[in-house]
């Protein structure tokens, strides 16, 4: 009867994963070949970023990429709470949300008509969507494009949030569980279109170290001993394995540019999350309030526990 129950689910399964492996890669396959354009534009009354004001230059600008939850642009898996968190504690900074990591065509998959009628009958499908879209990203053979179609997206989103091209300010790209391996594959587009000074800040992140990160000028890995999601990316991944020290994840570790933060207890989904309000710490914050407090101490060059990527870490 087991056995049965499971050849119905793969049966049931399997196609879906097919389509989902077809069209993740359309998307991509699409921005290449100019079929369809890259929108621009954001919903009335949405602003292109939150923070400071636009008439002063911000401390940064922190571009937040979330995980594969994402489908519209006000999507977050938090309700906001974690961006309202930053902002309440760094209102110097200017925060984009908006960015759409698992489109090429920044084209919010919640507002497709027909990605509406099937999150009514199969919410299941949004889910593989934004997970296929993510391996599309990591595949060797789309990942060249599809770093240049979100790359772009992210620096097309900043100047219409009011960053000058060469002005100096940094762009922060905190990013996700998924959302790490978009935010490693945006760097060099970034860094070629608006020659800024990057950051990297993961969060959870699942990627696979491939992407070459060399002109970001460092990346704050925050993870936890429970985050089982985030340690499957470490061992699914060669390219993130020590012994592959000439990957692009290897040479970032070998010339300093990684530090890590252990956010104990936390898990990477769930009521003792990065980004719960409810879990508590001994100190009384909650993960919540923690996970804010390293991002803006980190942004604010205040990395006191940091630790080399291959050393012992500390707990925040």
């Amino acid at each position: 009867m087991i056995e049965f129950a499971l050849l119905l689910l793969v049966a049931g399964i399997g196609p879906v994963l097919l389509a989902e492996a077809l069209l993740a890669r359309y998307e991509v396959l699409a921005y290449a070949a100019g079929w369809r354009t890259p929108t621009t534009d954001l919903p009335a009354r949405m602003p292109y970023a939150r923070g400071a004001e636009a008439d002063r230059p911000p401390a940064a600008y922190l571009v937040y990429l979330d995980g594969i939850g994402k489908r519209r642009f006000q999507d977050t898996r938090d309700g906001g709470q974690l961006v309202k968190a930053i902002l309440g504690r760094a209102p110097e900074l200017r925060v984009l949300g908006q960015v759409q990591p698992y489109s090429p065509l920044a084209h919010p998959l919640g507002n497709r008509p027909v990605w509406i009628w099937l999150r009514r009958r199969i919410g299941l499908v949004l889910f593989l969507h934004n997970v296929m879209q993510i391996f599309v990203a990591a595949d060797r053979r789309y990942r060249p494009l599809y770093n240049r179609a979100v790359g772009s997206q992210i620096a097309t989103q900043l100047r219409l949030a009011g960053y000058h091209p060469g002005s100096g300010i940094p762009v922060v790209l905190l990013s996700y569980s998924g959302g790490a391996q978009v935010a490693t594959g945006a760097v060099e587009e970034l860094w070629a279109q608006l020659r800024a000074p990057i950051r990297l800040i993961t969060l959870g992140g699942f990627f696979n170290g491939a992407n070459d990160i060399g002109h970001a000028q460092h990346l704050y890995r925050l993870t936890a001993a429970d985050d089982w999601i985030e340690r499957a990316g470490t061992s699914l991944f060669p390219q993130r394995w020590r012994l592959l020290r000439w990957s692009g994840w290897g040479r970032a570790v070998r010339a300093g540019k990684v530090t890590v933060h252990l956010l104990d207890p936390a898990t990477h989904v769930g009521p003792r999350s990065y980004i719960s309000p409810q879990a508590k710490l001994p100190d009384g914050r909650s993960h919540l309030d923690r996970t804010a407090d390293t991002i803006v101490a980190l942004i604010r060059d205040q990395p006191a526990t940091a630790a080399p990527a291959d050393a012992p870490t500390t707990h925040s």
